[in-house]
């Protein structure tokens, strides 16, 4: 019996226990509600201005921002750079404007690769390097070949030290048996400009070793052999 009743008593006072527990959140409930029902406010009030920005903001300007870049697209591929730059006065803005106006856009970033190359074709180094470096990037594609571009702006500047940095990145960015042998033959081709005839073999037999069925691999050996030769005669 002594069993059964100490059972009992405990059974008792676990009951006891919840039924204080359930009191005491019923009173915490009846003392805060006000500020529960605040906070339960403001999340949805969150929710709901996040979801507004997206569908009646955020997205179809990011549309709007497609659409502008389509035509400067078809002008930077044409080589019609000023046209794709600043617009043709009529239907396309230009990706200086697209940059401005769409700021914060996927499309925004991509107008601003497009624009520091078709600055660097025009010969508008500085202003190249001001959009390519300010790139923000991503893709696999792009992002190696806006580095890329960096480097042929400092090739241009006559800053081939400068320029190697840049095309060794953009190989290795690209990582793939198209892009990486071209920025490889570059940065090559870059070591041999400045006489670092060792790191041109070192690039080149890289080429011949990595992406030997590459059109820069079946190459390779005549500057391997250029730089031998030019390293003996100096």
């Amino acid at each position: 019996m002594s069993d059964k009743n100490s059972t009992e008593n405990k059974g008792a006072k676990n009951l006891d226990t919840i039924q204080d527990a359930l009191g005491s959140s019923e009173s915490f409930l009846e003392r805060n509600q006000k500020w529960i029902l605040i906070g339960i406010a403001a999340v949805v009030i969150l929710v709901g201005a996040g979801l507004a920005y997206h569908y009646l903001y955020s997205a179809p300007r990011n549309q709007r921002a497609q659409v502008a870049i389509f035509m400067g697209e078809r002008y930077f591929q044409n080589g019609q750079h000023q046209v794709a730059l600043f617009g043709n006065g009529n239907d396309f803005i230009g990706f200086e404007a697209i940059i401005t106006q769409f700021r914060g856009t996927r499309t925004a970033d991509l107008a601003r690769a497009y624009a520091g190359i078709s600055h660097s074709r025009l010969g508008n180094n500085e202003q190249a390097l001001e959009h390519l470096k300010r790139f923000r990037g991503g893709d696999l594609l792009i992002t190696p070949a806006v580095t890329g571009a960096i480097g042929d702006v400092y090739m241009n500047m006559g800053q081939t030290e400068r320029a190697i940095p840049y095309f060794m990145r953009a190989a290795n960015q690209a990582n793939n048996q198209m892009l990486s042998p071209i920025f490889l033959r570059k940065a090559g081709l870059a070591y041999l400009h400045i006489s670092n005839f060792d790191r041109a073999i070192e690039v080149f037999e890289r080429i011949q070793r990595d992406y030997i069925n590459s059109p820069e691999a079946m190459e390779a050996d005549k500057f391997i052999q250029q730089a031998r030769m030019q390293g003996v005669v100096r």
